[in-house]
């Protein structure tokens, strides 16, 4: 799991890291950062939106994102199906297990981000390490599992899956030199922040904000922070020294894109 976790070095089996807020009894923020560590295909599954969650008793549903740290030669991911069909045909592909051979699997390269909305039929391939940021939710139901003795949630992922192709998402859009919006909706923006060597920044962090770094390393704050550390920050101000091989980070925040987040302290101008 290394660069980007310690947490095996036991020799435990673990396919997933979660950030967590470390000071006790803080309130659990609305959105759950997660990597993600697979050997095997993971399910198929959907998640609810947040009207169908409320039908549930939960307060919201799950839209995420993805960000692909490394990908294996081969490494591939699953979005959406290849063609429309009707509730009908998707309750016998689920029943049937051919729902495995209607999802649209797509190649995964190390830098790809891509949008999973609420709804979207969805599965991760082997051979991959991705950072994930979603709103903060266990409302998975799965469709199919390769085998394994789980449960299935026929009717539920009936109710909330878009049994279609999934929609096209577009190329991460470059604000400025040092930022890259990678994905923007109603839930969340989620970014890429490359900090030059030595330089010093200051980070916004008007509303819920975390900041996972992907390479290089520095200081923010009072925290040392190196590949796999994370920051969190609410109405608050993060100061960034970015160390010797530059600071690259994704940062996810709730809300839309916030255009003056980011100042170079060096330069004393906004990016």
């Amino acid at each position: 799991m290394r660069p980007w976790s310690n947490a095996g070095d036991t020799g435990a089996t673990i396919g997933e890291v979660w950030y967590e807020r470390s000071k006790p009894g803080a309130i659990p923020p609305s959105l759950l950062l997660k990597l993600l560590f697979t050997r095997q295909p993971l399910s198929i599954q959907v998640h609810p939106d947040d009207a169908y969650a409320e039908t549930m008793g939960l307060p919201n549903g799950k839209s995420e994102a993805w960000y692909v740290l490394k990908a294996a030669p081969g490494a591939k991911i699953a979005l959406g199906l290849r063609q429309r069909i009707s509730s009908a045909q998707l309750r016998l592909a689920i029943e049937d297990g051919s729902i495995a051979d209607l999802v649209e699997w797509r190649p995964a390269r190390t830098g790809d981000a891509t949008s999973v909305a609420a709804g979207t039929i969805h599965a991760i391939g082997p051979g991959l390490v991705i950072a994930e940021i979603q709103q903060r939710s266990d409302a998975t139901f799965r469709l199919f599992d390769y085998g394994r003795d789980r449960e299935l949630h026929v009717e539920n992922a009936l109710a909330v899956s878009d049994a279609g192709p999934a929609a096209l998402h577009q190329a991460p859009a470059r604000l400025t030199d040092t930022r890259s919006i990678l994905i923007s909706n109603t839930h969340f923006t989620f970014e890429r922040i490359d900090l030059k060597p030595n330089s010093t920044w200051s980070l916004d962090a008007k509303h819920e904000t975390w900041l996972l770094v992907i390479d290089g390393g520095g200081r923010a704050g009072s925290f040392d922070v190196v590949t796999g550390g994370a920051i969190f920050a609410q109405s608050d101000r993060i100061d960034i020294l970015a160390g010797t091989d530059g600071l690259i980070a994704l940062v996810a925040y709730t809300g839309g894109v916030i255009p003056q987040m980011l100042a170079c302290v060096d330069r004393k101008t906004v990016q």
